[in-house]
């Protein structure tokens, strides 16, 4: 394992690799924020001499490069034959006259030079979609081209950077210096991306090796030249942000003067990349932001100033956890329930496996403080759609709590497939685990009563400040098991399928497999949003002196639980297993718990002495008027009941969130 101090700057600049379509004005001043935010100091970005000649180029890279100029130490990458000048009609091919490129590279010194020191001649030309070296087989064209630019670049008073390889391709680089190339630059750069495109098993052997064998290249021909990382980065494709941090990690080690991650954001799925449309998935999940801007697990680090290089003993990370044999795995460990499970179940003994992609923010936090309390946890840093780590996590288990996914109604909405991927096919990869690796290893899944819809059936009433039904007799119990599932909203769908396939499993396959519907679950270690854990957002707000967004009236009337109350809930049905299996069970704190978000807001007032300022906006999609769990089967199953009533445990919450910035532990690991 490797620990990230808090507090702890990275130790060494670096920047950021972004290419930006014409037009993206917005977006490239929010990444310009963000950059600097995560402490980059400087930017690698491509100025297109095709995109430059074609009608509002120039005015387009007129605004962008003292834009970003202006913000960081800027290497812009000059590559691209405008079609009309191209040998072969394309714009990989070499220009018909050679010096119209280093004409191209005069003419951007001459009109941008003010903004930068440094300028990149072509990027990856071994790569058939940068340069057709079919049509420059010995390489005469390049070299004569780069050589006549990089020339007047340094005659000009620049500094020249070799575009560098893709793979790295050390016969190539020595070509390079043969012909002369290598003795007008600065610089060489070096791409590199291990466990994306670049395999351990096979090509890859580290930065360490590739760059002393590129150093004794350069040697030869020019002692002087630096070797700069102008490309290496980290694909989350299968959701594995950790790996991003553990990658970025080795790269800051890397013995090289800069480094340059690709990227900042995600590809959005319906933006074409060189290969074409979503040609491949490794590119479009390259950033430390997803394509909606949400930060991954590593900008949240770089913004807490979390992130440093390993020493030189760590540098690659072990290929796989040995988790212990007989252990209690929890699928989602990290995050709000889930760590106050974990901390309970280390706390009578258990070995426990906690399985967590950290994906969300604040559950790092959870993280750091279960390894605060607990010497002998194990983290398993790996997400939902991996199946090869999910079955290392359920191999050898005696107990799984599935408690991982997308969380957020909103979030379904915005990006169904990713909810889809994450909540149903994720929960049928830890169900095969458990068929084909752990079969007698009982699971209790995390579900929710967004299976059972928007209630648009029940006849509704304003009393008070709630909403309730017509009818007394279900207002007074709340809705059963019995009540027909109908699944709304694609978070509703998802884990609506998730459900039932937990409960199929158990009649189809004979596995030990519970569920249990939760409503409002609250209480410490929840980091709330608008779009999930509503409570804690609300405190958090008030304790900010913060407005709070009401979306709708505010008198949707939950049934809130607090997690304590949870996490007996999913003991108890563990420890019933056999008798419970394949049934479904709702958890919430039922109708004595039963409360309105805008009398949980007067409470608030009343906890902190400040009262939020609202704001209003439209009901949101799937939300439910009313919703109060009848707990009553799980009562008679198990015994279990709701002891914590709302009042006292919204004052926990509170001094939980109080005295959470002075008690926040000082690191966390990750594998």
């Amino acid at each position: 394992m490797n620990s990230l101090p808090a507090g702890s700057a990275v130790q060494r600049p670096f920047g950021f690799v972004e290419w930006f379509r014409p037009g993206e004005h917005d977006r490239v001043m929010a990444a310009i924020d963000g950059m600097r935010a995560v402490g980059a100091t400087s930017l690698r970005t491509h100025l297109s001499w095709a995109d430059h000649q074609a009608p509002g180029g120039t005015e387009w890279h007129d605004w962008l490069i003292p834009t970003l100029g202006q913000a960081f130490d800027l290497l812009p990458c000059l590559h691209y034959t405008p079609p009309s000048l191209s040998r072969t009609g394309m714009c990989t091919g070499a220009p018909r006259r050679l010096r119209d490129y280093a004409d191209f590279v005069d003419s951007v010194l001459s009109r941008y030079g003010e903004h930068f020191r440094h300028v990149e001649l072509w990027n990856e030309p071994n790569n058939l979609l940068d340069w057709d070296w079919r049509e420059d087989h010995d390489w005469l064209l390049f070299c004569e081209m780069i050589g006549d630019a990089a020339h007047w670049v340094e005659h000009r008073g620049y500094k020249a950077v070799l575009g560098g390889p893709c793979p790295f391709d050390p016969n190539w680089l020595t070509l390079m210096g043969e012909r002369g190339v290598l003795g007008k630059v600065s610089a060489v750069g070096f791409h590199g991306f291990p466990g994306t495109w670049d395999s351990e098993a096979s090509t890859w052997r580290g930065f360490e090796v590739h760059l002393q064998a590129m150093r004794a290249i350069l040697d030869r021909f020019k002692p002087d030249l630096q070797i700069w990382l102008t490309e290496t980065g980290y694909s989350t494709w299968r959701g594995d942000e950790a790996e991003q941090v553990e990658r970025f990690r080795q790269a800051l080690a890397a013995p090289a003067e800069r480094l340059y991650w690709y990227g900042w954001q995600d590809i959005p799925r319906d933006v074409p990349v060189q290969e074409g449309l979503y040609f491949d998935p490794r590119h479009y999940h390259l950033g430390i932001n997803d394509a909606q801007g949400r930060p991954k697990l590593l900008r949240r680090l770089l913004e807490a100033g979390m992130v440093k290089p390993p020493q030189p003993a760590t540098s690659l990370p072990a290929p796989s956890l040995q988790t212990p044999r007989d252990h209690v795995a929890i699928i989602g460990g990290a995050g709000f329930i889930g760590s106050n499970l974990a901390d309970a179940l280390l706390n009578d003994g258990e070995h426990v496996v906690v399985f967590d992609n950290l994906a969300r923010p604040g559950v790092e936090r959870n993280l750091a403080w279960l390894q605060d309390r607990h010497a002998d946890l194990r983290p398993m840093l790996a997400d939902l759609r991996d199946v090869g780590a999910v079955n290392e996590a359920v191999t050898g288990a005696k107990a799984v709590y599935h408690l991982a996914a997308q969380v957020a109604v909103t979030s379904s909405l915005i990006d169904p497939r990713h909810d889809f991927a994450v909540n149903a096919e994720g929960t049928l990869n830890v169900l095969e685990a458990l068929r084909r690796h752990a079969p007698e290893a009982p699971l209790v899944f995390a579900s929710t009563n967004k299976v059972y819809g928007q209630l648009a059936d029940l006849e509704m009433r304003q009393v008070g400040r709630q909403h309730l039904p017509y009818d007394t007799a279900l207002r007074a119990l709340g809705i059963a098991e019995d009540r027909a599932l109908d699944f709304c909203t694609p978070y509703g769908c998802s884990k609506g399928v998730a459900d039932q396939y937990v409960l199929d499993y158990a009649h189809s396959f004979g596995l030990r497999t519970a569920v249990l519907r939760m409503s409002c679950i609250y209480g410490p270690r929840q980091f709330g949003t608008e779009d999930q854990g509503w409570v804690a957002h609300f405190l958090l707000r008030a304790l900010a002196g913060e407005p709070v967004t009401l979306y709708g009236d505010g008198m949707q009337v939950r049934d809130v639980l607090h997690v304590s109350d949870a996490v007996s809930a999913y003991r108890a049905v563990m420890g019933s297993i056999d008798t419970l299996r394949g049934r479904a069970f709702n958890l919430g704190g039922g109708p004595s718990n039963a409360v309105s978000l805008v009398e949980v807001l007067d409470e608030i007032a009343l906890l902190t002495g400040r009262r939020s300022a609202l704001q209003r906006e439209a009901w949101r999609t799937g939300d439910q008027p009313w919703f109060v769990a009848d707990t009553r089967t799980l009562l008679a199953a198990t015994g279990w009941q709701a002891r914590v009533g709302w009042r006292d445990g919204l004052r926990d919450l509170a001094e939980w969130l109080q005295g959470d910035a002075a008690d926040r532990p000082a690191h966390f690991a990750i594998a």
